[in-house]
């Protein structure tokens, strides 16, 4: 798949086929691409909680919050959940702030993601303090994002936006996701 497909097929899905399972060795080869990738002052400080089980993905889950523009949704139901999640931390004994090593990881591994037949949806909507003592993740390790994983379920269409502040994402009648995008023209300066 060219660069320009994967990115394009890099959505924030929101709904999985929750049964598919994704491997612990496929979880620990996304988290290889967000390793390899780069950091800055190659610090490194990014560390990765893996989870694809029923349980711990309950837990992780209950700690999450969904698609804010979607006011009338409260999240993927029963059977439509991710089937796994990556937590990024960043270990304050290595560095103090994380600057944007966390966003530039998590691309790479969505970007992996896609490239494996998985979806995904990186999540900073995280009640921190109840995940942290849910999974026990210790005060030096900031939580700074939730990647949910699986096989995508829904379909997410991008489309072109309409005149400023058109960036508001919305399903229709039948559940197509639409993701308006700025075009090339207003972006370029």
């Amino acid at each position: 798949m060219m660069m320009k497909d994967l990115v394009v097929k890099n959505r924030s899905y929101r709904r999985f086929h929750e049964n598919e399972m994704v491997s612990a060795d496929t979880l620990r080869s996304l988290v290889n691409l967000g390793r390899l990738s780069a950091s800055g002052a190659n610090l490194q400080p990014l560390k990765y909680i893996l989870s694809n089980t029923p349980e711990q993905n309950h837990l992780i889950f209950s700690c999450l919050a969904w698609a804010g523009y979607l006011k009338d949704w409260h999240g993927p139901e029963e059977g439509e959940r991710p089937s796994a999640y990556i937590v990024m931390l960043g270990d304050t004994r290595i560095a103090t702030t994380f600057g944007c090593d966390h966003g530039i990881a998590a691309q790479s591994i969505m970007l992996g993601a896609v490239e494996a037949g998985l979806g995904g949806c990186m999540i900073g909507s995280i009640r921190r303090e109840n995940l942290r003592n849910t999974l026990e993740i210790p005060e030096y390790l900031d939580i700074l994002l939730v990647l949910a994983l699986g096989r995508p379920l829904e379909e997410v269409m991008l489309e072109a936006g309409v005149g400023e502040g058109a960036v508001k994402y919305w399903r229709d009648a039948a559940g197509v996701h639409h993701v308006p995008k700025r075009s090339l023209e207003e972006v370029i300066l």
